[in-house]
């Protein structure tokens, strides 16, 4: 099937799927839930097949950990399916309805986008993610994954679409490009005619190359170069566990930490718990020559390392003076993405919260909970890091738009 045939199903079956109520839209994610868990074994043989073909090709671990699949992970997608079919229905939401002077009543009503495409990398349970939240939101959505994934997302999308056919709904409701060329992802780019908007998933190369080359709306979803700074008034043993967690739970993810930035007064006490706690997972830091005077195990850090997404066990590490040093460093080189401070002072907090530049900013807890589901939206689509339209987790109102609804009785202008 070409692309352009693909296009046209999917803008002919958003039409049907603007239309239909939550019962029905519910009834489909149950469904599809449901295959899922029956299509296991055939998810997990294709997927052990892409992972070992990646693995073959060298990919490292982390990105390894991204591709594979698991009984719990599979679970773990049909409950996502479940929980977005919990959630309230955005679509059809009257947000305001004001009488004018000439007594037109003028309101604005949720209403989907259209057709979503997504373009993104070696994560196959973001097959299901989109689409669960494309669903529920009322948008049909086509989806052209990694070439390192494709088995993997040719049979978790089989299921998904059986699961559509079970309940009397269109399987054109999730599409998948199978041609994983470069070409067809250029052509998905400027498929203007039957795509509304465009969502990159992935590293930095990938989303650079859809902003720069799409002429479809593009939402760009953000690399994570998130940091953690420790203040001064930091308690010691709390930034250890949270940095613990933020950069070894899942190394190949966006929300991980990959940069810290530790206050001089602490330093000397910290950086040396900082390197036996992160001994046990072999964790690389790439230090400044302050730190290194420190902790000379410390490798020395490169300007490169300040604003590089890892995926990895590596960790850079910057000393500053002040929070406004801190701050300063962390919007220079950050990706818009999560960050956080481990501090007792409130005043410190709440400038950290006011003038760091990113999505989600934290106070004493973990960059890692940058997450539709932690967030409470059942799943999310991506993490936006841009301003416009959304920003953060994407959940199901993120999938949508308005329209302005206009009742008159024979006015005329």
């Amino acid at each position: 099937m070409t692309l352009s045939e693909i296009g046209r199903r999917a803008k002919d079956v958003s039409r049907i799927l603007n239309n239909l109520g939550s019962r029905e839209k519910n009834m489909g994610l149950e469904e599809a839930a449901r295959a899922l868990l029956e299509g296991e074994d055939e998810i997990l043989a294709a997927n052990e097949e892409d992972c070992d073909k990646a693995a073959s090709n060298g990919m490292s671990q982390g990105l390894l950990d991204r591709l594979r699949l698991t009984p719990a992970r599979i679970n773990s997608m049909a409950d996502g399916l479940l929980q977005v079919a919990s959630l309230e229905d955005p679509v059809g939401e009257v947000l305001s309805m004001k009488k004018r002077p000439n007594g037109l009543m003028i309101g604005k009503k949720r209403v989907p986008l259209g057709v979503i495409a997504m373009i993104y990398e070696s994560r196959p349970n973001v097959t299901s993610d989109a689409f669960g939240l494309c669903f529920k939101s009322g948008n049909a959505v086509i989806l052209k994954g990694g070439s390192d994934a494709l088995r993997s997302n040719q049979a978790i999308v089989k299921c998904l679409r059986e699961g559509l056919a079970r309940a009397g709904l269109p399987e054109d409701g999730v599409q998948l490009v199978e041609d994983t060329s470069r070409d067809t992802t250029r052509e998905l780019m400027r498929l203007n005619e039957y795509v509304d908007v465009l969502i990159p998933r992935g590293g930095a190369g990938l989303i650079r190359s859809v902003v720069e080359n799409s002429t479809v709306p593009v939402i760009e979803t953000g690399t994570g170069n998130c940091h953690i700074y420790v203040d001064e008034t930091a308690d010691l043993n709390m930034a250890l566990d949270i940095i613990y967690n933020a950069k070894t739970q899942r190394v190949g993810v966006c929300n991980a930490c990959e940069s810290l930035v530790v206050h001089r007064s602490v330093a000397g006490k910290f950086l040396p718990l900082l390197k036996k706690r992160l001994a046990d997972k072999n964790v690389e830091i790439r230090a400044d020559e302050d730190a290194r005077a420190i902790v000379p195990e410390f490798k020395a850090a490169t300007e490169a390392d300040w604003g590089t997404e890892y995926l990895d066990y590596i960790l850079s590490l910057k000393i500053v003076d002040s929070v406004e040093e801190a701050i300063a460093h962390i919007n220079r080189y950050n990706t818009g993405h999560s960050e956080s401070i481990i501090t007792s002072d409130y005043f410190n907090a709440q400038q950290f919260l006011n003038e760091i530049d990113a999505a989600a900013v934290y106070v004493n807890a973990s960059t890692r909970f940058t997450d539709g589901e932690e967030f409470g939206f059942g799943a999310e689509i991506g993490i936006s890091t841009q301003k416009l339209h959304a920003r953060g987790p994407m959940g199901l109102k993120e999938l949508t738009t308005t329209k302005y609804i206009i009742y008159g009785d024979g006015q005329i202008r």
